[in-house]
């Protein structure tokens, strides 16, 4: 009877064993990341302000793909954060924990600034899913974070003007303004619309002495011009433009005419499209 127990018993744990094989391979299998192998530029984002890409980057990173397996480079805003580890805070302490060394990157701002600053290589699971990242920095610390990876775009240069390949549908993009007096503003965020592959911003100045704007030699008029009729600075209407544009992240020049002054002027703005997560 001992015997008999003996080896059930045996083949019982011979059973879990391979099934538990199985399970160990199939986990190891890379996952379709749902885009080609190649380079590109994607947007990293973070549950945290104190754990975020340098603000020379403009949140952007640099994705690789390559037999199935996603990577995604990012410099951080400064050497303040030393390693990184792809899961949790509590794994991360364990031995034999394969911690996400830094590399020393050279960020350059606007102004021309250059700074040294820590890069990670992060493995990424997915496209458009939070993922778990912890990090430890020069206190000795470790912390949970979710992390996410969005808007790839082919390329490698995440200070580049990334030309809008965007499926058909609504937008909200953050609008900023160079050029004028400052004393007019255009509200933002804004809508962007894609139809057939073609974006369309939704200009909306605080003003209503925009009679027309001007984008790539073409003129455009208001489309409230009936609410416009009897609008002044006191009734909160302001002009509503919709205008063609093909790239985020790099600024684009228009030029609004204003009737404020004593005589119309056309003033001519920079803008610049920073597409925001649905």
């Amino acid at each position: 009877m001992k015997k008999s127990l003996l080896a059930i018993l045996a083949v019982f744990i011979m059973t879990a064993f391979t099934l538990a094989g199985c399970g160990s391979g199939a986990s190891e299998e890379a996952a379709d990341p749902g885009i080609p192998d190649g380079t590109y530029v994607a947007t990293f984002t973070t549950d945290s302000p104190m754990f975020h890409v340098s603000e020379a980057n403009n949140d952007k990173g640099i994705l690789t793909v390559k037999d199935g397996q996603m990577t995604i480079h990012v410099s951080l805003q400064s050497k303040k954060i030393v390693n990184l580890y792809y899961g949790l805070a509590e794994d991360a302490q364990k031995n034999g924990a394969e911690l996400i060394e830094p590399t020393t990157d050279e960020v350059t701002y606007s102004d021309g600034y250059v700074e040294e600053v820590y890069g990670f290589d992060i493995p990424v699971p997915a496209i458009d899913e939070e993922f778990d990242v912890a990090l430890i920095g020069t206190h000795d610390n470790w912390y949970d974070h979710k992390v996410k990876v969005s808007n790839p775009v082919p390329g490698d240069d995440v200070h580049a003007g990334t030309a809008i390949d965007l499926e058909d549908g609504d937008y909200q993009v953050e609008v900023t303004k160079e050029g004028g007096t400052g004393k007019a503003e255009i509200e933002s965020p804004a809508a962007l619309t894609v139809a057939d592959g073609a974006a369309t911003l939704t200009v909306k100045w605080d003003s209503p002495h925009y009679d027309y704007m001007i984008v790539d030699g073409e003129k455009y008029e208001p489309v409230n011009q009936e609410e416009l009729a009897n609008a002044d600075d006191e009734s909160g209407v302001g002009s509503i433009f919709e205008i063609p544009v093909s790239v985020l992240n790099e600024p684009f020049k228009v030029i609004a005419d204003t009737t404020a002054m004593s005589e119309p002027h056309e003033i001519e703005y920079d803008l610049t499209l920073t597409l925001l997560e649905k």
